[in-house]
């Protein structure tokens, strides 16, 4: 099987591109390497994929016309994570949402659209869609039409960009709402990471909303078990689009979880309470009774034991001694 995966040089991708590798598969990654976190995570990442046979990398970014024209020959299957994520950053820079999330899911339509036969794609979506009005846990069949961030409307927009395009030319795709991914390697923007590098360096953290949010956290490795058993499993002739949330069906209060945070690094954490910051929602909470009966998806890792792991990772990449994938 040859792949496809966007954005490999991210936290989602660079996971998802090892393990088609475990699988056998042949995978080209691309990716733009933007600076909106520490360029050497990203470096980092791709020197692990980069080492391995049957991986190519190509610098593309998505939003440019014409971008994936050097890419040759057919692949099965494009797994589609590039994106500008993060939602106070979308309060910041919008039209980099706009270019990267919108332009760059288009050209994927587009390139799939053109290749023939067209592969089977599977896209990143977000939990942010259900914004702050949806009743937990949160069904795929909620109607989503009020966002609370720029990034939350523009994951939207992609999706209703894919149903179009299944309806248009007949492409069989799948887009997952993603529910707070966290673990080793993980993305320097996220609250879970910014709380370490705090406690780690004796500084104090901002704890929003007073504490008074949940979120849906969900280990790499369940994020990546579940996006393989869908590219296993394949097209669904009788459904050209599909959507799923794929999260940990367990909302933690934050609270617990930095509590979790403080157990794994041994250190106790010096808490300056906020307001609750524009974009952001008061709860994520994952319904994922379709994908569990559509392909037997079910999370196995609880917060303790992926705190666990993330905090012995973090500790090692602060020292500059991450010199393991795993």
């Amino acid at each position: 099987m040859k792949v496809l995966v966007t954005g490999a040089a991210g936290f989602i991708g660079s996971y998802v591109s090892h393990a088609l590798l475990d699988q056998g598969a042949e995978v080209v990654g691309i990716d733009c390497v933007n600076t909106y976190y520490d360029i050497r995570l990203k470096e980092a990442r791709l020197s692990f994929l980069e080492a391995r046979p049957g991986f190519e990398f190509k610098r593309i970014d998505l939003s440019q016309d014409d971008a994936l024209a050097p890419l040759s020959g057919q692949f099965d299957a494009i797994i589609h994570l590039a994106a500008q994520a993060g939602v106070r950053y979308s309060l910041e820079k919008p039209f980099e949402y706009i270019d990267s999330n919108l332009r760059g899911h288009l050209s994927i339509l587009e390139f799939a659209r053109h290749s023939s036969p067209s592969p089977f794609l599977i896209y990143a979506s977000s939990s942010s869609v259900y914004g702050n009005d949806t009743q937990a846990p949160f069904p795929e069949s909620a109607r989503c039409e009020h966002p609370v961030s720029l990034y939350a409307a523009t994951k939207k927009g992609c999706e209703l960009l894919s149903e179009s395009y299944a309806n248009l030319y007949d492409l069989d795709q799948v887009g997952l709402r993603f529910f707070t991914v966290y673990g080793p390697w993980g993305r320097p923007d996220m609250a879970y990471w910014k709380f370490a590098a705090a406690m780690l360096e004796n500084r104090p953290i901002e704890v929003f909303n007073h504490g008074d949010l949940q979120r849906d956290f969900t280990h790499i490795d369940d994020i990546v078990d579940g996006i393989l058993r869908i590219a296993n499993a394949g097209r669904d002739p009788k459904r050209r689009h599909r959507v799923y949330n794929i999260g940990n069906n367990r909302p933690e209060r934050l609270m617990d979880f930095i509590d979790a945070l403080e157990r794994a690094l041994g250190v106790r954490a010096e808490k300056i309470m906020r307001d609750m910051q524009p974009g952001d929602v008061y709860a994520t909470a994952a319904d994922i009774s379709a994908i569990s009966n559509d392909f037997g998806f079910k999370p196995t890792k609880t917060i303790d034991e992926g705190l666990a792991e993330f905090a012995d990772w973090f500790k090692r990449w602060q020292s500059g001694d991450a010199t393991a994938w795993r």
